[in-house]
């Protein structure tokens, strides 16, 4: 399966809103890495990653969320993920990032 990433710039709230739809993998994960890199580029905002429609996510995946929360965090921003299925949450939290990156 691939990765769809729609992106939206809220102004008033001065974020990004990332919606994910598909799997996050060894496959998927340099899109989610450029398009993150990409979003901030254009505007260096906290970034909100919807995950109601993701199915997976692998720890390429992950990797990519934790550079992108560390490169933030230096920055005085940060990285939230929102509405995780049952199977990414249990992940999430075997790894303790949901910790971290979950509000």
């Amino acid at each position: 399966m691939s990765l769809q990433i729609q992106s939206n710039y809220n102004q008033e709230l001065n974020k990004w809103d990332l919606k994910l739809e598909g799997e996050i993998d060894l496959f998927t994960a340099s899109k989610l890495k450029a398009k993150i890199e990409e979003a901030y580029e254009i505007n260096q905002s906290n970034i909100e990653l919807d995950l109601t429609d993701l199915n997976y996510i692998d720890s390429t995946g992950l990797g990519v969320m934790i550079g992108a929360y560390g490169k933030m965090k230096e920055n005085n921003k940060s990285i939230i993920l929102l509405n995780p299925k049952d199977n990414i949450k249990k992940l999430l939290s075997i790894t303790n990032l949901d910790k971290v990156l979950c509000p």
